[in-house]
């Protein structure tokens, strides 16, 4: 078994105790107690003048300290955004919220690079010391606050059928979703449907039936829930399409039946994504 033969190396002379199975198996359970600490980095901050206003949009990349994120998740926020995200969580949690800093409104020099780049910081160390706070960081204020917008215009973007730009804002939503710790919520079942959709209206097969997979693993201890029979009915599909095993989902669609659910009037996952209400 693995084991003796880390003890064996271990006992041998000169063996090294720090095998690459045991720097492997420390490295997984460090991951595994302690949640893992998100950096917020302002890589980038830009003036935007619209019609009548101007304004400094911030982005801002979330990353998993210690590792390396092919495929960073970011988010462009500018100063009211982060307001209006304090405002709202010094309603809800006051007594948690007094030792945060907020950097204060200006009335003049809001664009000099002294005072973007005094913001920026600020930013920083207000999100991290938010995302700190237990109760704070698993509130939906919180949370929201970095992948509710990207829903909103992937929302959007699927319905007016741009799914090739819908599929960006999906997949960076998925991947905001994935640092925050937040993969098993509702919110993430529709970004895997609207993953899924995009993908297989770009005909990227195989890739939309990895995404039923899986939600479908994520709904595995689910009787009953909206997105359950729009999932496995296009899981069986995509499953014939690409010559992958369809029996599992052909035979939990056969137990929904049974349970009276009438699956041919049943919304397509494209449908569901189209009506679910996202505010």
């Amino acid at each position: 078994s693995p084991g003796t033969e880390w003890v064996s190396a271990a006992e041998r002379p000169g063996g090294s105790l720090l095998t690459r199975q045991l720097q492997e198996l420390w490295r997984r359970s460090r991951s595994s107690l302690a949640p893992q600490r998100l950096l917020f980095e302002v890589t980038s901050a830009s003036v935007v003048s619209e019609r009548s206003s101007k304004y400094v949009l911030y982005t801002i990349y979330l990353i998993r300290s210690g590792q390396f994120d092919k495929a960073p998740a970011t988010i462009a926020r500018r100063y009211s955004d982060f307001e209006q995200l304090n405002r709202r969580l010094r309603c809800r949690f006051s007594c948690d919220m007094a030792s945060v800093a907020f950097p204060r409104k200006r009335l003049r020099r809001n664009f000099t690079a002294e005072t973007i780049a005094k913001r920026s910081r600020a930013f920083e160390q207000f999100l991290s010391h938010l995302h700190s706070i237990d109760e704070i960081r698993r509130s939906p204020e919180f949370l929201e606050f970095f992948f509710l917008p990207d829903l909103q215009a992937a929302q959007r973007l699927t319905c007016t059928g741009m799914y090739r730009e819908a599929l960006a804002t999906w997949a960076n939503a998925y991947r905001l979703q994935d640092r925050l710790g937040v993969c098993n919520s509702g919110r993430f079942l529709l970004t895997l449907a609207g993953l899924a959709v995009c993908h297989q209206e770009l005909d990227q097969l195989s890739e939309a039936h990895g995404c039923c997979e899986q939600a479908l693993q994520l709904l595995e201890a689910q009787g009953s829930h909206p997105l359950l029979g729009p999932f496995l009915q296009a899981h069986v599909h995509l499953a014939w399409k690409v010559g992958k095993d369809k029996r599992h989902s052909e035979a939990r669609l056969q137990d929904l039946r049974e349970a009276g659910l009438p699956l041919q009037q049943q919304p397509s996952l494209k449908e569901c994504l189209i009506k679910e209400p996202l505010e």
